[in-house]
């Protein structure tokens, strides 16, 4: 079938549905709300026989929805009607909420239903962005897939919306959620406020005021509790600020300043602000750890293994993630075990540096070169590790950079349903050590056809390649359970033993040093990052700002030449196959 995707932006839901149905066989495309005239333009050139809007915000023109069955998937049950369906949800503490495919009408979410899917909203309040990232995407999928499969019986009908069944309590039309809707004042108790704040992260954030400066809150994660002074700055601690509450405290990770700025780790917006505040470092391995001790990076260590989760927000990583990072992992490979797992968060395992630091530095170019240096410590630290069979688990998905982090490891190993990004697309040649790396794990064309193409690629498609070994369940605690048996599979001390003797053999006789690989690659990024060749000062301004596109990238589209990439290969169901040395 062919079908076109009309989106806001190609975002991690938008990608998982092209690769889910690309992979299914089906002629897919993209095309950008940037206009009614380009959307009408795209749709009457391609004549899709199903337009599928998994991402919109903007209203579908009615030239579109009139001639073309249109499906709108609205993150809300059936009954549900606005735009901040996931803000109130969280916000209110819903209990059961859902996803909705409905067709577009001239009334906003009003359509007849092709699908529907309910899911339990967890207990404690999630951030707007890993609700949407996790149980709405899941619900969103399967809630595509059915409309695809009915959109093939052309003597389908939709059930009216005033015919189907309401299956969460209180849905309803809501209206947009503004400001003062969101707004607590620091007395409130933490419970209160931790709910207002994730109600709105990663967008809008909520505004308040910390240290006499009006912002925009994001990242609230409880503290320890403390008799103070509400709103007063208590401590700082790996980019973050605990924030005295009417009951405790809160960490605070990012901040936006409320004049047009870009969301930023909270010690980096207030900077002088916070003199005299003290800092609380916590070094890796100290234990034991509370609940409320707020560490990006920890370590445990559970028998024969050495168990490294780590967990930035939004995935980026500014020199201070990195050297957490590195610090952890030297830490970890000093311990007598016999596999070291490094594990991403669930909602991303990294997206390389991070770019809003990087623009909003007095001098970005150097800010960039010093990212780049450390994530590619971290990079080297994995790749030269022959003291411990080392496991990179991708929970969460990852982009550019964030994906060539773990390629280095033995064994990598993705989550169902993730979705990689493993090319550079930010006027940047790219470095994390990707050209030594990449091509051992899929092969030379393969590899330059990933970095060429600039294509999102789905962890099971992935697997097929042999950018990942195996691909674990898609449940967060089922995948930490499959987790624990591939580890405990590899600790074998004997099995153990042959794989890192292997790999220091192979790493030994390497012709070219891994220095080699790095060298090349920074002279290059030297070239994208001070001559600004490819134009990176300019895609990393329209990137943290969230600027609009003015056209969709012609390699997104639903072209011949683009629907013809795709192979009997990629169609293949992967295996789950056994794990394979890096050089396999």
């Amino acid at each position: 079938m062919r079908i076109l995707l009309l989106v806001t932006a190609f975002n991690g839901l938008s990608q998982r549905v092209w690769c889910a149905l690309r992979e299914a066989g089906h002629d897919v495309g993209v095309q950008l709300a940037t206009g009614p005239a380009e959307m009408i333009e795209a749709v009457r050139a391609t004549n899709p026989e199903l337009i599928l809007c998994p991402f919109l915000k903007h209203r579908v023109p009615a030239e579109i929805w009139q001639k073309w069955r249109t499906v709108i998937i609205h993150p809300g049950p059936v009954g549900d009607r606005g735009p901040s369906s996931l803000d109130w949800a969280i916000a209110e503490g819903a209990r059961t909420w859902g996803v909705t495919a409905l067709q577009a009408v001239e009334e906003m979410d009003a359509g007849p239903i092709w699908a529907t899917r309910t899911f339990t909203m967890p207990v404690a309040p999630p951030r707007k962005s890993s609700l949407y990232n996790g149980p709405v995407a899941d619900a969103a999928l399967e809630c595509v897939l059915e409309t695809v499969a009915k959109a093939a019986d052309k003597s389908f009908q939709p059930v009216p919306a005033d015919q189907a069944p309401t299956e969460a309590p209180g849905a309803g039309p809501r209206p947009l959620m503004k400001q003062d809707d969101r707004a607590f004042d620091w007395s409130d108790p933490t419970a209160r406020i931790l709910r207002k704040i994730r109600a709105a992260d990663g967008s809008p954030g909520v505004r308040t005021e910390l240290a006499g400066r009006p912002v925009f809150v994001y990242d609230a994660v409880p503290g320890p509790g403390r008799p103070a002074r509400p709103g007063t700055i208590l401590s700082r601690r790996q980019g973050a600020v605990r924030v005295s509450t009417g009951d405790g405290s809160l960490w605070i990770g990012h901040l936006r300043d409320t004049e047009g700025g870009i969301k930023l780790p909270a010690t980096t917006l207030l900077g002088k602000r916070l003199r005299g505040v003290p800092d609380s470092p916590l070094p890796v391995g100290t234990e034991p750890e509370s609940p409320s001790t707020y560490r990006q990076v920890r370590y445990r260590r559970s028998g024969r293994i050495g168990w490294l989760a780590f967990d930035f927000y939004n995935g980026a990583m500014a020199p201070g993630h990195s050297r957490r990072l590195l610090a952890g992992l030297r830490h970890a490979a000093a311990q007598d075990t016999e596999v070291l797992v490094l594990r991403g968060g669930t909602d991303a395992f990294s997206n390389g540096i991070h770019l809003n630091v990087i623009e909003a530095s007095a001098d970005p170019a150097g800010s960039a070169w010093a990212a780049i240096r450390a994530i590619n410590d971290v990079c080297r630290e994995i790749i030269t590790c022959t003291k411990q069979v080392v496991v990179a688990a991708y929970a969460g998905s990852a982009g550019a950079g964030g994906v060539m982090l773990g390629l280095g490891a033995d064994i990598v190993a993705a989550r169902a349903g993730i979705v990689l990004n493993p090319y550079y697309d930010m006027g940047l040649y790219g470095s994390e050590l990707h050209t030594f790396t990449l091509p051992r794990r899929v092969g030379e064309d393969e590899a330059q056809r990933l970095v060429d193409d600039r294509l999102p690629v789905s962890a099971e498609r992935a697997a097929t390649i042999g950018l990942v070994d195996e691909v674990g369940p898609r449940h967060p605690e089922a995948y930490a359970q499959w987790l624990t048996t591939l580890a405990e599979r590899e600790s074998d001390p004997r099995a153990a033993r042959r794989r890192r003797q292997a790999k220091a053999k192979r790493l030994a006789a390497e012709r070219v040093p891994l220095e080699a690989y790095e060298a090349r690659e920074l002279a290059e990024m030297s070239r994208d990052m001070f001559g600004d060749r490819s134009g990176f000062a300019a895609a990393r301004h329209d990137f943290v700002t969230k600027a609009q596109p003015v056209e969709t990238p012609e390699r997104w589209r639903l072209t011949p030449a683009n629907v013809s990439r795709i192979t009997r290969k990629d169609q293949r169901q992967p295996k789950v196959r056994p794990a394979v040395p890096l050089s396999a």
